[in-house]
């Protein structure tokens, strides 16, 4: 008897099929995208351009650090990073039109009408110790404190929380409610 041929798939589109399949998942497939702090920087300033410092009222300028230890301070008292949030409103918003806190001034908002604006400035000083963790949960509640004043501002005005809002009305609330986070560059207070 003769040899019997045994019968085989025929893999040579195989390679090119593998390769399809990938094609369209590279293709089709989204990746995390990762969101840092939103911040916006100042330009830089032209060359030829006279650099002159702003006068800011010291009522209006709330300092928050961090030292080494990740003690926390709000002004001149210390502080748990859970009570910043909290503080920050009441400062952004002086409610009772305290002397010490920030001055509001009445300003036009186009597509709104007048409205008074808190000129409050959050400034955040840390240690070159500070570590990580401290900074982005302070970051987080300084962050926290303006997105509830709008979340607040929105409610009131367009019945909805800000993320809701058209793209006209958060600027609105953009506008009523900035935020105004300073950072200083880290300081290294064991040197003398």
């Amino acid at each position: 008897m003769g040899k019997k041929k045994t019968p085989a798939i025929n893999s040579s589109s195989t390679a090119d099929i593998a390769f399809l399949l990938l094609c369209y998942f590279l293709m089709t497939t989204t990746m995390g995208e990762h969101q840092g702090l939103q911040r916006r920087l100042p330009p830089i300033p032209d060359k030829d351009q006279n650099v002159q410092d702003q006068k800011v009222n010291r009522r209006n300028i709330i300092i928050v650090r961090i030292n080494a230890a990740d003690k926390l301070f709000a002004g001149n008292e210390a502080l748990d990073v859970t009570f910043l949030k909290d503080r920050i409103k009441e400062f952004l918003t002086n409610p009772a039109n305290d002397p010490n806190l920030p001055e509001k001034e009445m300003k036009e908002i186009e597509g709104f009408g007048q409205y008074p604006v808190s000129k409050g400035v959050i400034s955040l000083q840390n240690d070159r110790g500070t570590s990580y963790h401290a900074y982005i949960a302070v970051q987080n509640e300084l962050v926290k404190a303006v997105n509830e004043l709008r979340d607040d501002f929105a409610r009131q005005n367009f019945g909805k929380k800000f993320a809701a809002l058209t793209e006209e009305q958060q600027e609105i609330t953009k506008k009523a409610i900035p935020q105004n986070i300073s950072e200083a560059e880290p300081k290294d207070v064991t040197k003398k």
